[in-house]
């Protein structure tokens, strides 16, 4: 089978089509023609090698690689039909239109993709496409996992620095469907979609400082590494609730004690991209609450190009890969 893979680390034109070997599902494996794959920072960063989030570096380049990486086809998030499964498989037959995660496999960047069962996979939403449905696992199920732990109430005030990436278009979204109100973070060029899909405020990043503001906050997802925690806490109501989903150690350690000893909480507890937070999304998709918001679509010859679309940080939404020419 042909898919897009990387023999070393380095920038985007690592990147190449290459034939390798199709893979064979066991008993309790699916096999997924896959059809498009949601191109993400993750992908990026793996890539090079260079993250936001510096404190696991080493033990992750062990993991995937000291010198080359181990599994040279990326890829966490897909759509796609089943193709064939395993003696043991009672979930999937072969036909069915799926999405989901790959978890820590990868793989996605390829024309076949093969899961164990009890993976992250359920059906497609019957009123998106797949590229539209690739584009919903990454930032569907983080955004639906802190805006849960957030506990949201309706009339809440909520903050999201970061919005216009995956994670934080869905965020809006979900926090208006629980009946917040809802204020963003991002530069001037994201200002109209964010407002587009929900959000009641937005501050421009690049010209002002939203801590400086005089609105506090029952609630504050911050998707934006080098955050001043202190002063995201300090914009807290009483018994505010503060996530964070790229924590330093030393947003880890304070978010302990400001949770103990004071009338604030604050978490980084990361998404555990489960089979039933899917089928939620599905339901909510379904029902028109929440849609996928699509940046661009490449061809897989153009996978170096969608990376570096994705690391400009200018995307509007998901940059998806759609693999149907591979196929």
């Amino acid at each position: 089978m042909k898919a897009i893979v990387y023999s070393e680390y380095g920038s985007p034109d690592v990147l190449h089509i290459e034939d390798i070997e199709k893979p064979v599902p066991e008993n309790h494996e699916v096999l997924i023609r896959v059809h498009a794959a949601e191109v993400t920072k993750a992908d990026c960063e793996i890539r090079s090698f260079h993250f936001a989030v510096k404190w696991f570096w080493l033990p992750f380049r062990i993991a995937m690689g000291l010198f080359k990486p181990n599994n040279q086809v990326l890829g966490g998030y897909f759509s796609g039909i089943v193709e064939a499964t395993g003696k043991d498989v009672t979930k999937f037959k072969p036909g069915d239109e799926v999405f989901g995660s790959t978890q820590i496999k990868f793989g996605s960047y390829g024309e076949f993709l093969c899961l164990p069962d009890n993976y992250t996979i359920v059906p497609k939403p019957q009123n998106m496409s797949f590229v539209e449905a690739a584009a919903v696992p990454l930032g569907g199920l983080n955004a639906l996992h802190f805006m849960t732990k957030a506990n949201i109430q309706k009339g809440d005030n909520v903050l999201i620095n970061g919005a216009g990436g995956s994670i934080g278009t869905f965020a809006i979204q979900i926090a208006k469907a629980m009946g917040a109100i809802v204020s963003v973070v991002d530069s001037t060029i994201k200002e109209d979609l964010l407002l587009s899909i929900g959000a009641d405020h937005f501050f421009d990043y690049m010209n002002e400082d939203f801590t400086k503001s005089e609105q506090s906050y029952d609630v504050i997802f911050n998707m934006v590494a080098h955050s001043s925690y202190s002063e995201c806490i300090k914009l807290l109501k009483q018994n505010g609730r503060y996530l964070i989903g790229n924590p330093r150690i030393s947003d880890m350690i304070r978010s302990v004690f400001t949770s103990k000893f004071t009338n604030k909480t604050a978490s980084f507890a990361f998404a555990g991209e489960k089979i039933d937070e899917l089928l939620e999304l599905k339901q909510m998709i379904e029902a028109g609450k929440i849609k996928s918001i699509i940046d661009k679509v490449y061809t897989p010859e153009q996978a170096a190009d969608a990376h570096r679309r994705v690391e400009t940080e200018q995307r509007l939404g998901v940059v998806v890969i759609s693999m149907d020419t591979l196929n």
